[in-house]
């Protein structure tokens, strides 16, 4: 069964009472059926092989850490760590393969030992610390992600080969991920329902203070359980890795949310007592479900956090509503027959969808094709408006040309931008261009996308370990250079510095890191007295330079690598910024240019990013129409000061 096996208490008969309390007892497995009729008659993408295994491979690692989340969830807690955990653990793996030459054997040991520590710590501060499981959970999920920042020192670390193989397929078709997975889901069932602990968890979550009563030894059996939640989460992290190459300290960051949605989508109560691997399952493949189709529709990934919030929010509703209904959880069994049923009712939602499906794909046989050139254009983020506007020219620039832009927004997380690389090639666009999160981490995707013969022009970053048509770029670490160039010369060759740096282990932050250390070595009278990451954000860049003032105010210049941080920056500065204090950003976007006329910020190294996103569709469509294209097409970064600010267009 979906969820949780039901019991009626109100004795519904007839036909109509029997598919009553078949949706009742079924509303997860009813919600996946009605979204993939759904998906398949909106999206003639959407039924097609290719983007149904794409689909088992973005439901895995949610999946697998909601299995482990599954656990704690049934007992009346909350793991919020599971996915630091899941990137400490890669972390870990990689670090010890790569950086101290371990045996590859011995390093997954060691990732998987990572995620049994991290669930004993947090089982040991609810059990015995008396800590509620939010706040113990919350806490390890600021270690665990501090520690693979320490550990990696920010940077992505590459995969072992042997390890990398968890990503790749067998036979050429068959995802290694998805078989993770299934064996995981089978483990956790087991778990669930055979074993002396998975009563437990079950007993504990009814009425912890009867379980105590009864004999099990809680506080134990809850350092167990948390426990496993850690290997799951190990697990995740690694099957994650591999299909990055690379072990991302940022990787897995908020997927802790998703394996609890997943959980509670399927059918668990947060009171606990109650939820089943089954329902955690098609749980994740819900979630998984909406984010491919709403990615083959070109709905705003802004608006698709939206939709999931409103499915999580109608999941619950619907276990409030089956509950006033009369439908009572049975916790953790089956009642007599309940074996045949669940298979009977399995049969009959496969066989329902078939034939809907089937019938839904008439709707698109027989339809004219259209001689519009479609691309796909996947950025990093559209968080930030040096990113929109690389959007704002690639789109006028599709316009113009007429061609079909679909664009997407990766939201920083490498995975994610995976997931819709891979939509964007099984959906058979002409045309990719892609703005990595990390150059390591988009070479898999494109590595596909190149085999299937699709054209893929990259903007703005690199991508490392695979084959673009076209790389079209500002150079990040001249423009470092340029920055620091100009607050030096600005201070006269003398004085105290201090450094924002971007979102840490991308490649971004490093490259331009670079430049500007590179830059400064020209200057050995600029001493830099601190540096520390703000994450691209002008709300981070104010906090960040609001601490280091306190412990230097005498600073006389700062070097940002991005326009947002700088204009946290200059808040922070307040009346200092422009007079006392010369601000240096990076990007030229609309709000640090008028920064730059106002004269709190001393320059902008300006990208032209609209100028980014036109040139790459243009050798986009070059590419896809067998026209000859260049490797590396440069587009020139600039500094735009007061003096020429007014003549600057981006």
């Amino acid at each position: 069964m979906a969820t949780d096996t039901l019991k009626s208490s109100t004795g519904a008969g007839g036909a109509a009472g029997g598919v009553r309390r078949l949706l009742l007892e079924n509303g997860a497995l009813t919600a996946l059926i009605v979204l993939v009729v759904a998906m398949s008659a909106l999206s003639g993408d959407f039924l097609t092989t290719d983007n149904l295994l794409n689909v088992g491979v973005q439901a895995a690692v949610t999946a697998i850490l909601a299995f482990g989340v599954t656990f704690v969830i049934v007992s009346a807690g909350i793991d919020l760590s599971v996915g630091s955990v899941a990137a400490l653990s890669a972390t870990v793996l990689a670090w010890s393969a790569t950086a101290h030459g371990v045996p590859v054997v011995i390093a997954v040991l060691l990732a998987v030992a990572t995620g049994i520590v991290a669930g004993l710590v947090n089982g040991f501060l609810i059990s015995y610390g008396k800590l509620p499981p939010f706040i113990a959970t919350l806490a390890m999920l600021s270690v665990a992600r501090g520690l693979s920042l320490v550990i990696s020192e920010g940077s992505p670390i590459a995969f072992p080969d042997s390890v990398s193989h968890l990503g790749d397929t067998l036979g050429g078709w068959l995802p290694v991920p998805v078989l993770v997975m299934v064996v995981m889901g089978l483990i956790a069932a087991f778990v669930l329902g055979r074993t002396y602990i998975g009563r437990s968890m079950y007993a504990i979550g009814g009425n912890e203070e009867a379980a105590r009563l009864s004999g099990l030894r809680v506080k134990k059996q809850k350092l167990a359980i948390y426990a496993m939640s850690g290997v799951f989460a190990a697990v995740a992290g690694i099957v994650l890795a591999s299909r990055l190459s690379s072990a991302q300290p940022q990787a897995a960051d908020g997927y802790e949310l998703d394996a609890i949605a997943a959980v509670v989508i399927g059918g668990a109560s947060l009171a606990g007592g109650t939820g089943k691997a089954s329902g955690t399952l098609i749980g994740a493949l819900i979630l998984a479900v909406l984010r491919n189709g709403l990615n083959l529709l070109n709905v705003s990934a802004f608006w698709q956090q939206v939709v999931i919030g409103v499915v999580i929010a109608l999941a619950v509703l619907f276990d409030t509503l089956r509950r006033k209904a009369g439908a009572s959880p049975v916790a953790g069994g089956t009642s007599p027959g309940g074996k045949g049923k669940q298979a009977g009712t399995y049969a009959l939602a496969a066989v329902v969808t078939v034939a809907i499906v089937g019938a839904t794909s008439f709707l698109h046989n027989g339809s004219s094709s259209s001689s519009t050139q479609k691309m796909g254009l996947s950025l990093s983020t559209l968080n930030n408006p040096f990113f929109v506007q690389i959007r704002a020219g690639a789109e006028a620039e599709a316009k113009k040309l007429g061609v079909d832009l679909t664009v997407t927004d990766a939201q920083n997380d490498a995975s994610q931008q995976a997931n819709q690389l891979q939509n964007f090639t099984s959906s058979g666009v002409g045309a990719i261009i892609v703005n990595p999160v990390d150059s390591d981490a988009a070479s898999n995707s494109v590595k596909a996308a190149d085999k299937a013969n699709i054209p893929v022009i990259a903007v703005d970053r690199v991508v490392n370990n695979a084959k673009t048509d076209t790389l079209v770029a500002s150079d990040n670490v001249a423009g470092g250079e340029l920055a620091a160039k100009s607050i030096a010369e600005k201070l006269g060759g003398k004085g105290k510095v201090v450094i924002l740096q971007g979102q840490a282990g991308t490649s971004a932050a490093r490259e331009r890191a670079q430049g500007f250390a590179n830059g400064l070595k020209a200057y050995p009278g600029i001493q830099v007295v601190a540096q520390q990451p703000a994450d691209f954000d002008r709300t981070k860049g104010l906090d960040v330079m609001s601490n280091l003032l306190q412990a230097h105010p005498d600073v006389q210049g700062v070097i940002a690598a991005n326009d947002e941080m700088a204009l946290g920056a200059i808040k922070a500065l307040g009346s200092k910024a422009g007079k006392s204090v010369s601000v240096v950003g990076f990007d030229g976007t609309p709000d640090g240019l008028k920064a730059v006329e106002g004269g709190t910020l001393y320059a902008s190294v300006a990208q032209q990013p609209t100028q980014l996103g036109r040139i790459a569709v243009d050798n986009a469509l070059k590419a896809l129409e067998g026209e000859k294209v260049q490797q590396t097409v440069k587009v020139p970064v600039k500094v735009v000061t007061k003096e020429n600010v007014a003549g600057f267009s981006g």
